[in-house]
């Protein structure tokens, strides 16, 4: 069993940013990590994971903003490493991308990264290093501000990941060969004759055909799912047993990460209110809901308050429901709470995928608002699997049932849940920025490809190897629109800007580093290019970035634009 305590779960760091708090004095601090190689055991068998000081996760970082600080990570692998700062504002050459912003951590060196802390809020960094991110490279950052606007009892992180079976070079290989190789809850022919019963015959002959056309499935929602992954938190399985320890009345403050190479979440803490006050590490103005879906690589943070002795679980599933994770805040460490049921998964719909292959759906029809459709059902858990690999496979396909309702996108009304979740409409920053009136400087339109087939991904139908950088002047306002043309989600990531998610507040627009675009739609973002250098520009989808879908977008002063 595990628990954590506001007490407990703070490194040495941590106090000396309390004693920093107390003073009111900018400190400047030394941090020093090691990444090694070591043998873990999360399936059954031992594995080896690349850590960073023996932890999975790494350890969690608490910085202050204004703080300078240095940075020695030191290789003790055989291959290259290297540490990306995630949403961090830092000068190019410490952001951490092999081949861009410098050239890596060789074996038996160290690096020394160093700049100002300019912001605040709750991060994460992260392995840009081939697959160690996925191996087990992560960790979060969490930044004080200089003035906190927002006092709590108690102050925890719940980092989501997910964690392959198979080693991630085979499953990008089995993924080249087959790409929907980890989908094991296609249709069935029970699936057919229930459709034919609701639909009508012709239209499900009609239905099936169409997404035979596309060579595709409904149930498509994601590339490698829970017949390859166990899902953590902060490194732990759901028989782990996590607990978050409180005392009723408290008002606790929970920093969600998800770090997974390629899992959304859909987060819940069923009983329990949450009120999201950050997006990404930014203030937004409070939204409370009964639960949101955060894509690869956001932030989100909550408050809850617990009144009574009572245990809540904070439930993670996998988007395409093909399992979850889930830890428990509780009053007591033998109070767990009771983890409630799965959810069935809603499937893609023509409709939605017409945006995609016809015209595309725009933000304002994103908004009228799928947000979580693919959450609003209820049925039965797929227990976690403990067998070989390809048996593994063969029972999440037995045992992770589809809505009857698969094929059509239900509303609330319809399937009788009123829960409230996320959307990004809701967010709104708590500041203005009035640089965002007007018209842009420029306007980019990027569309979001891919070859499902040949299991390749890119931006205007380009892999990254072939492709030249994009090029922005600094101090313009760049109007980026992505267009997704793929039956996948994209959180598309852009280091070392903020983008600006046009959400229709205006001047409140929130301000984000991963912007997550759904199945067929339309959205734009504006980003000011204030950071001269060259920024890594992608999909945090890992295999998706490392099949092609990136891109380098290099800020240059006006003396020095390319011809």
């Amino acid at each position: 069993m595990h628990y954590w305590d506001f007490s407990r779960s703070r490194s040495p760091a941590a106090w000396l940013l309390l004693a920093i708090l107390v003073s009111g004095v900018t400190q400047a601090d030394v941090y020093r990590l090691a990444i090694s190689e070591q043998s873990i055991n999360l399936i059954g068998e031992a594995q080896q994971a690349v850590v960073a000081d023996g932890a999975l996760p790494a350890p969690t970082l608490h910085w202050r903003e204004g703080e300078d600080v240095t940075l020695q990570v030191s290789n003790q692998l055989k291959t290259q490493t290297s540490i990306h700062w995630h949403g961090i504002i830092l000068p190019y050459r410490m952001d951490g991308v092999p081949g861009i912003s410098f050239d890596g951590i060789e074996p038996g060196q160290t690096f020394t990264y160093q700049f100002k802390v300019k912001q605040s809020g709750t991060y994460w960094y992260h392995g840009h290093s081939g697959m160690q991110e996925q191996q087990g490279l992560f960790g979060a950052l969490i930044i004080a501000p200089q003035n906190e606007q927002q006092t709590v009892d108690r102050d925890y992180v719940v980092m989501l990941s997910d964690w392959a079976r198979a080693d991630p070079e085979r499953t990008m290989a089995r993924l080249k060969k087959q790409s929907d190789y980890y989908n094991f809850q296609k249709r069935t022919v029970g699936d057919f004759f229930a459709d034919i019963q609701r639909l009508g015959f012709w239209e499900t002959i009609s239905d099936r055909l169409a997404w035979g056309e596309m060579r595709m499935e409904p149930t498509d929602l994601a590339d490698v799912t829970g017949a390859n992954y166990r899902f953590l938190i902060n490194g732990q399985t759901a028989e782990s047993n996590l607990l978050y320890l409180f005392k009723p009345g408290e008002k606790i403050r929970l920093r969600f990460i998800n770090a997974s190479a390629m899992t959304h979440f859909d987060v819940r803490l069923p009983g329990l209110k949450m009120t999201v006050i950050a997006a990404d590490g930014q203030p937004v103005e409070p939204v409370d809901v009964d639960e949101f879906r955060i894509a690869v690589a956001e932030t989100y943070d909550v408050l809850v308050q617990p009144q009574t002795e009572q245990a809540y679980s904070i439930f993670a599933e996998a988007m395409d429901r093909s399992g979850y994770v889930n830890a428990t805040l509780t009053p007591r460490a033998d109070l767990p709470a009771e983890s409630p049921a799965m959810r069935p998964m809603t499937l893609l719909t023509l409709a939605e995928m017409g945006g995609a292959h016809a015209g595309h759906q725009t933000w304002a029809d994103a908004t009228a608002d799928k947000g979580l459709s693919h959450a609003h059902t209820e049925h039965s858990a797929m227990p976690e699997q403990t067998m070989t690999e390809h048996a593994a496979h063969q029972h999440a396909a037995a045992e992770v049932p589809i809505s009857a309702h698969a094929g059509h996108t239900m509303s609330d009304a319809d399937s009788g849940d009123r829960t409230k979740p996320l959307s990004y409409s809701q967010l709104i920053a708590t500041q203005p920025n009035h640089s965002l009136m007007g018209p842009p400087d420029r306007e980019i339109t990027l569309r979001l490809t891919g070859n499902m087939q040949r299991y390749i991904w890119s931006f205007d139908d380009i892999k990254y190897a072939d492709a030249e950088p994009i090029r922005v002047k600094f101090g313009e306002r760049i109007r980026f629109t992505y267009v997704n043309e793929t039956m996948m989600n994209h959180p598309v990531h852009l280091h070392g800007l903020w983008q600006y998610l046009d959400n229709g507040n205006g001047m409140y627009n929130p301000q984000k580093h991963v912007i997550n675009v759904k199945p067929g739609q339309t959205v734009s973002v504006d980003v000011p290019a204030d950071a001269e250098g060259e920024w890594a520009f992608h999909c945090h989808l890992l295999y998706h970035m490392d099949s092609g879908m990136f891109r380098r977008l290099i800020v240059e002063r006006a003396e020095h634009v390319h011809p």
